[in-house]
């Protein structure tokens, strides 16, 4: 978790062109993150390059208060994606380059949708993982072949560098910030008082366009649900299709058209997703963890545990738990 977690300072930065939607989203989820009695967990500022009032791509501006400076002051910077990002950025205005020089090298810095050009022109993401809208990952690509760019996922996390995939992303990366920062509970909560899920299944795929299916088709939701409720029980995937009265072809189609992944894959996150829950709110060994979540032994456990967040069981469970230990 993040250190002196009251005082965590989130600076956003508004650039000419903001996209408004994007823009309110760390405001909205950091700013509804608060302690059991209420307080707030962090410190939202809003800046533009000068401190004077920023175009957005709709029909109005939006007034800040702060200018570059208080990027000095960021524990997290948040960049919404902004119109100039639709054009080609191999290169970024001086103003901009010495406004993002101010930041902390200790400070988290976030992008939203295509805002990751503006870390990509400054050779932040060189030989790093990032994602960005699907639309653009290919200019992407083109433009930055040192970034490792993954256009199937919502969003990245490198360490102190985040990236979100589009919109809604941004959201998605933001309760993952409040996660590991405060633990699911606080996320939760905010998710809940947010009206949004707390996580999405998935990646991008399930976004990119494709033929709509008729109203009448054949869904994988009932069986997903039924899948939750025994992710403790092996499932095979001929048992899913069969509780999906399809074929295990014509399941898998469904499947990934629905969620973006193939059935074992989702399987695993969700026993994952589970395993990750009983570490945070119980206090079950690491044993019974893996059995209770379906991924069978402590050892199986680890190791998807550290593909996953890069930490072992006991390790997550003391950075996560509800009652600290």
């Amino acid at each position: 978790m993040c250190k002196n977690l009251a005082m965590h300072r989130v600076v956003v930065l508004a650039l000419d062109g903001v996209y408004p939607f994007e823009l309110g989203i760390p405001a909205k989820i950091f700013g509804t993150a608060t302690t059991e009695d209420g307080g707030p967990l962090y410190d939202i500022r809003t800046c533009s390059l000068d401190g004077a009032s920023v175009r957005t791509d709709a029909d109005y501006a939006i007034a800040v208060t702060s200018d570059s400076r208080a990027l000095a002051e960021a524990d997290t910077v948040v960049i919404p994606p902004f119109s100039d990002c639709d054009a080609d950025i191999d290169w970024l205005p001086a103003e901009l380059a010495a406004a993002m020089a101010l930041i902390p090298p200790t400070a988290r810095i976030v992008t939203i949708c295509t805002a990751a050009f503006v870390l990509a022109a400054l050779g932040l993401l060189d030989d790093r993982p990032a994602t960005t809208h699907w639309k653009q990952a290919d200019r992407f690509r083109a433009q930055f072949p040192r970034v490792r760019m993954d256009a199937d996922v919502l969003f990245v996390d490198d360490d102190r560098i985040l990236t979100a995939a589009g919109s809604a992303a941004g959201i998605d990366l933001c309760l993952h910030l409040v996660r590991r920062d405060h633990g699911s509970a606080v996320a939760n909560r905010v998710a809940r008082l947010c009206i949004v899920p707390p996580w999405r299944e998935g990646g991008q795929a399930q976004f990119i366009d494709r033929p709509v299916p008729e109203p009448n088709a054949a869904s994988t939701a009932a069986t997903r649900a039924w899948a939750i409720t025994r992710l403790d029980q092996p499932l095979s995937l001929a048992e899913l299709a069969a509780h999906a009265r399809m074929s295990v072809r014509t399941f898998c189609r469904h499947f990934r058209a629905e969620t973006g992944l193939p059935p074992g894959q989702w399987l695993t996150q969700r026993r994952v997703d589970h395993a990750r829950h009983l570490l945070e709110a119980t206090e079950l060994p690491i044993d019974r963890v893996a059995a209770e979540s379906g991924l069978g032994t402590a050892a199986s456990l680890r190791q998807h545990l550290a593909a996953t967040v890069g930490v072992s069981p006991s390790a997550y469970r003391q950075t996560f738990a509800r009652t600290p230990r």
